[in-house]
């Protein structure tokens, strides 16, 4: 398991039995996975659109897979791009040094229950490997430092009673109050009407809860040592105590769908899945010549930045681009952050109903940072020989660094430390501060922890280092809604389903992980873009195939929980 606090789907006897889980969410139990391994494809449009422009803004993942999906049937997508392609999914080398070492700045672990990601993982040839999370299996050892007690640990069973405690009050937590058991079998048996049975009740009963709510209102987090100690070292990736004013919804949707357990990193990098799919060449191409590629659509490169959106004669979708460049279209998708619609970009009112512009307005975004220094060599599973452990471990501490990641591709080779990975106001205490400056606090923080290593003498390159809330096209890492968010996140993800809007507010889509459910998770940047790519279709006047319906074929059977508004 890679729990810190294991959760109750973690009875390995219980679950075996149950297929695997997947991101088969509780708000829309879509199988997107299913949907896109049928032989039957995933739609198709009429001959007479073939070769018609869409609008495809933001080179993201979802926007990488929104244009390959659009042009496979027949259209000609028209991708804008501001920085490079990638956006979260941003992987950088470290000047003079061997390029094989790589630092993830964005999404750097990706779970099994990922399963519409992982399609396009292997469509494109990447290979994954075990992600070294807090006492993982292949984790080699974990420490987890709080209050100036250091506690160094391969399993839970190697802490002191108390983390067994807190764990075992988080499992009774899950079961209390969030029907855990049950919600977790219906996922995994793909029973939606129990799904949408156990899920309306607990929307409507804990859309004002807080995470840090939903402890304290559990008989088993009546501690408050214990609640400490559990933002501390959390689940599955470390602490989570930088979400505890979050809605609990974004938290049970984490642990329903196991989507921060047993992760894998993509060997080489992650922006590699969207760099293929921009150059890969698809097999089965509607109206495209045999050996067209999203690359040569667009001769090499996307359009630049959008500078304008507004609605022209004939509902039409007239976007300006930074070159001057000047186009309209029958259909756009927006898939970048969705607050560069309020900032970076002049935008017409029309453009949306008010109530998504609310939507939007009120979207919650959490700050994260990282820094990466590459290494000589994974000098941490050196022994130290008068305790014969580990000499560095993967470290979980409440000092600035919070949680820092030990990442080699084995013993011989160059390998790469990440200091430091934080969120929300961890995160902004590193704002102000260069790369060399972080660098130093880091190490002095670290050497407080393994006084014995220097870390320092095995540093060959110059810290890389990210504070996407200051990155100027995403001002945030990624959407987490507050208590009461639910309503806006349901306006923006049922989007794509445009038929009951004014015909002059049709036609342009959203997508992207802020719009999704699972926010934070490539996957939710997936399931986003295959909406999209329906409602576009649906706007040319396609349709799927009988055998394999889309999402909005069967949107009324699995339509988000509706709260009242009044």
């Amino acid at each position: 398991m890679t729990s810190m606090v294991p959760n109750a789907a973690h009875d390995e006897q219980s679950q075996a039995a149950l297929p695997p889980i997947t991101m088969f969410g509780p708000d829309f139990p879509f199988p997107y996975d299913d949907f896109l391994a049928h032989p039957a494809g995933i739609g198709q449009i009429p001959a007479t659109e073939h070769g018609a422009e869409v609008a495809v803004i933001g080179g993201g993942l979802s926007g990488i897979i929104t244009a390959y999906e659009l042009m496979k049937m027949g259209l000609k997508p028209v991708v804008y791009e501001a920085d490079q392609i990638g956006g979260r999914l941003r992987t950088v080398g470290f000047e003079g040094c061997d390029p094989s070492l790589t630092a993830e700045m964005g999404a750097m672990r990706f779970p099994p229950s990922s399963t519409a990601l992982q399609y396009y993982i292997d469509l494109v040839g990447l290979e994954t490997k075990p992600f070294p999370n807090p006492l993982a299996p292949d984790t080699p050892s974990t420490v987890v430092d709080l209050k100036g007690e250091t506690h160094y640990a391969k399993t839970i069973d190697d802490l002191p009673p108390v983390y067994r405690e807190v764990a075992e009050a988080w499992n009774a937590c899950l079961e209390e109050g969030a029907d855990f058991s049950d919600m977790n079998r219906a996922l995994r048996e793909r029973d939606v009407p129990r799904i949408r049975e156990i899920w309306a009740k607990l929307v409507e009963k804990l859309d004002n809860q807080t995470f840090y709510g939903f402890l304290c209102d559990s008989t088993a987090f009546k501690s408050f040592r214990h609640r400490e100690i559990f933002g501390q070292v959390g689940f599955g990736t470390g602490g989570w105590d930088t979400d505890f004013p979050n809605s609990i919804l974004e938290i049970l949707r984490v642990v329903y769908t196991e989507a921060d357990d047993h992760h894998r990193g993509i060997v080489g990098g992650s922006q590699q899945l969207p760099l293929r799919l921009w150059e890969r060449e698809p097999g089965k191409l509607v109206h495209w010549a045999p050996g067209t590629s999203l690359s040569s659509l667009h001769g090499g490169e996307p359009r630049p930045a959008v500078t304008r959106l507004h609605r022209t004669a004939g509902n039409g979708i007239t976007v300006t681009d930074a070159s001057g460049d000047i186009r309209t279209y029958k259909a756009a998708v927006f898939t970048a952050q969705s607050w560069m619609l309020l900032s970076k970009i002049a935008c017409d009112d029309s453009l949306f109903p008010i109530d998504h512009w609310t939507a939007m307005e009120r979207t919650h975004y959490m700050e994260s940072s990282k820094l990466f220094v590459p290494v000589d060599r994974p000098f941490w599973l050196d022994t130290d020989e008068e305790t014969g452990r580990d000499v560095m471990s993967m470290t979980l501490t409440d000092r600035m660094t919070r949680g820092t990641y030990l990442l080699d591709d084995g013993p011989d080779k160059p390998a790469v430390i990440c200091l430091s990975y934080t969120w929300c106001d961890d995160s902004l205490k590193w704002l102000p501060l260069s790369a060399g400056e972080r660098m130093e606090v880091m190490l002095k923080s670290l050497g407080e922890i393994y006084p014995k290593v220097d870390i320092r003498r095995h540093i060959i390159g110059n810290p890389v280092t990210v504070s996407w809330e200051n990155e100027p096209y995403f001002m945030g890492a990624f959407k987490a809604n507050l208590p009461g968010h639910y309503r806006y996140q349901r306006r923006l993800f049922t989007h794509f389903m445009q038929d009951l809007l004014p015909e002059d507010k049709r036609g342009l889509f959203l997508a992207g992980d802020d719009i999704s459910w699972t926010a934070g998770w490539a996957e939710g940047a997936v399931q986003t873009a295959l909406n999209a790519v329906w409602g576009v279709m649906h706007q040319f006047g396609g349709e799927t195939d009988g055998t394999n319906p889309g999402p909005g074929d069967v949107y009324d059977e699995i339509a988000p929980v509706e709260l009242p508004e009044d």
